[in-house]
């Protein structure tokens, strides 16, 4: 470790209400000489309400590779710097991998402060298994993408945990539904921690249509659970024939047939079959 460096210290902060703010956060902002932030105005708010005026550094997807080095001069010079999200745990589905990275990599002293995060809030009160989970994190925006890893992740046993933009909620609904099957049971939350926390919970159906029929089910944050492959025996001649089917409407039949295999873990010949194509192997 370089001698007389400072510590980059990577502190969660509040996913909605305020007063989730840790003591040990509150106060290690209170003595850094910057914040590396992902939007100026959403961590001023935060620091104004702690009574604090602490230097902003802007930090976010389209100019974290040319801040690393800056913020790298500042830590080995000596100064300690703090890396926050605009809320919840940083690096989860936010900025801040490639400076932890570059950090790391120069031996310079990274510390956690731990504290809020949606995936692991929502996964405690959904009611769905906890031991074991998959954070997927934010599908991918367009459907035919979107439905293929859904594919992919169709025969996971683990529970999963996504983030979802609230103009997506019902179409990523649907495409769950299709692809996982409705009767899936899921858990959503809305809004975690604010005035008008909300959350629907059933079959990836029931809970399609509870937002739908909710005012204001269209509003707010959104992170989604959903249960696990409950099938313990392998994959269904039902199963490959639903996985191939999507994978078909994209694809030629002979690479859908190959995908459907690896993604259901069933026999390639019976993959190929439902192609009417003979088996390379």
């Amino acid at each position: 470790m370089p001698q007389n460096s400072g510590c980059l210290y990577v502190i969660a902060t509040p996913i909605g209400n305020l007063g989730d703010i840790t003591e040990r956060a509150r106060d290690v902002l209170g003595k850094v000489d910057w914040v590396a932030v992902e939007d100026t105005r959403r961590t001023r708010q935060l620091l104004t309400h702690l009574g604090l005026r602490q230097r902003l550094i802007s930090l976010h997807e389209h100019n974290e590779t040319e801040r690393v080095h800056e913020l790298l001069g500042r830590l080995s010079g000596g100064e300690d710097g703090a890396l926050v999200s605009d809320a919840g745990t940083p690096l989860i589905s936010d900025p801040g991998f490639r400076l932890v990275t570059a950090a790391r990599d120069r031996d310079l002293p990274v510390v956690p402060l731990p504290g809020p995060c949606a995936a692991i809030a929502a996964l405690s009160v959904a009611g769905l298994p906890s031991d074991r989970f998959l954070f997927e994190g934010f599908l991918p925006a367009r459907s035919g993408p979107r439905r293929r890893r859904l594919a992919e992740l169709a025969v996971v046993r683990e529970t999963l945990i996504f983030y979802e933009a609230v103009h997506r909620i019902d179409r990523s609904l649907a495409d769950l539904a299709d692809v996982l099957g409705e009767q899936r049971r899921a858990f959503l939350a809305r809004e975690l921690t604010k005035q008008h926390e909300t959350f629907y919970r059933g079959s990836l159906e029931a809970v399609r249509a509870q937002v739908a029929a909710d005012p204001a089910g269209t509003k707010g944050e959104m992170t989604l659970i959903v249960s696990g492959c409950p099938d313990p025996d392998g994959p269904s001649t039902a199963e490959l024939e639903r996985v191939y089917a999507l994978l078909a409407a994209e694809l030629p039949p002979g690479k859908a047939a190959r995908l459907a295999a690896r993604i259901t873990g069933a026999k390639r010949a019976d993959a190929y079959r439902l192609a009417s194509l003979p088996d390379a192997d």
